[in-house]
């Protein structure tokens, strides 16, 4: 048992001084076989495709090496922002270079890969150096913009000259001199009254505050950079010249609001007023022309030349009238042996008559309700009593 673990403890011992000399060895020949370095300069934010520089031409490489060496690029970035085109030997953009996402804050901001070749071994190491792009505003961190609620600086009124209202801070992610900032006071309630330093963004008064200068004070204060071109941004500052509160919120409780949503909410208020309005006369005309077209069909009904045929239903029964009978009754006829010699002649039994009376004459006339009951002498006239 113990000569088995020796045995085993020997045998890892050789395996890894065996790894440790191939890897030594492997080294010392990517050493020797490094046998030139480039670097590039190139601005961020480069289209896809664009030329970086010819790697051929810099590193003293044929055309027909590159490609029996089957160069290629190895790096250890999970993005690979550049390409080697192998049969023009140059090296171009394959991804968007963005150095505030490379680098951050760190200056200068570079990043390197090597190019391999094989059959022999060859190592040339590459460094690109990104260059700073004014692609990037500056960025207002105070005061903060609270939208709809409205924030203000105080000032006392017996502030003197040089009194420190408030800072404006403001930062660029851009590096160099595209990250350097300077404030303007673009517009003020009275100019008269503040100033913003260029450098620091510092608001101070610059006069003596009175009694007569107003309670609500608007500041507008542009922040740019030295950019080329150059980016800004803006902030508006609301100062309150006052020496208690509740006079402040008595005057700021009816601060009006921005342009932009004043602007806004009219827009609604039209578009609303232009739906409303449409509605309205869409029913208003639905309506007259139904009430035309009534009165059209109304008009044709009367000037028709057809007659108009009266309809009884059943049993209808005259209620103007003062008489005990129907306008309309049904009774069965039944004839003897000797009806051939009365005045009036009967159908054949089964047969029903219809007896239909008529307010505006003296007489009733007699109608067959089915048309295979007729009369047995159609020439003879019929006598009702």
């Amino acid at each position: 048992m113990d000569f088995g673990k020796y045995s085993c403890r020997s045998l890892r011992w050789r395996l890894c001084y065996k790894l440790v000399s191939q890897s030594m060895l492997f080294l010392f020949f990517l050493c020797h076989a490094a046998t030139g370095q480039i670097r590039y300069s190139v601005p961020e934010e480069m289209k896809r495709g664009s030329l970086i520089g010819n790697v051929a031409l810099d590193l003293g490489i044929d055309l027909q090496r590159l490609r029996s060496g089957r160069a290629r690029i190895v790096t250890g970035e999970n993005i690979q922002y550049t390409e080697l085109k192998t049969d023009k030997g140059i090296l171009v953009v394959n991804e968007r270079i963005d150095r505030e996402q490379l680098c951050g804050d760190v200056t200068p901001c570079s990043f390197s890969f090597d190019l391999i070749l094989e059959n022999p071994m060859e190592l040339h190491h590459v460094t690109i150096w990104i260059q700073d792009q004014n692609d990037n505003p500056p960025q207002v961190l105070y005061p903060v913009q609270t939208g709809g609620s409205v924030v203000a600086e105080m000032v006392p009124r017996s502030a003197d000259v040089g009194y420190l209202v408030t800072k404006v801070v403001a930062v660029d992610v851009d590096s160099g001199q595209n990250a350097w900032l300077s404030y303007k006071l673009q517009k003020a309630t009275d100019r008269a009254l503040f100033e913003v330093g260029l450098q620091n963004g510092e608001i101070r008064t610059i006069r003596q505050v009175s009694d007569k200068d107003a309670v609500k004070q608007r500041l507008t204060v542009i922040v740019e950079d030295n950019g080329q071109p150059s980016r800004s941004a803006t902030v508006i500052v609301n100062v309150a010249v006052a020496d208690s509160f509740p006079e402040v919120l008595s005057e700021f409780t009816d601060f009006p609001h921005d342009k932009e949503y004043n602007d806004n909410l009219t827009f609604y208020l039209v578009l609303a007023l232009a739906v409303v309005s449409f509605l309205f006369i869409t029913c208003l005309v639905v309506i007259i022309s139904v009430k035309i077209y009534r009165w059209r069909q109304s008009r044709i009904l009367y000037h028709s030349n057809l007659p108009v045929i009266p309809y009884y239903p059943p049993r209808y029964s005259d209620t103007l009238g003062t008489g005990t009978l129907q306008h309309v009754y049904n009774y069965e006829v039944c004839r003897t042996t000797d009806s051939r010699k009365s005045d009036c002649k009967f159908g054949r039994a089964g047969s029903q008559n219809v007896l239909i009376m008529d307010p505006s004459s003296t007489g009733t006339m007699q109608r067959m309700q089915s048309e295979k009951s007729i009369l047995d002498e159609p020439d003879s006239p019929l006598e009702l009593h």
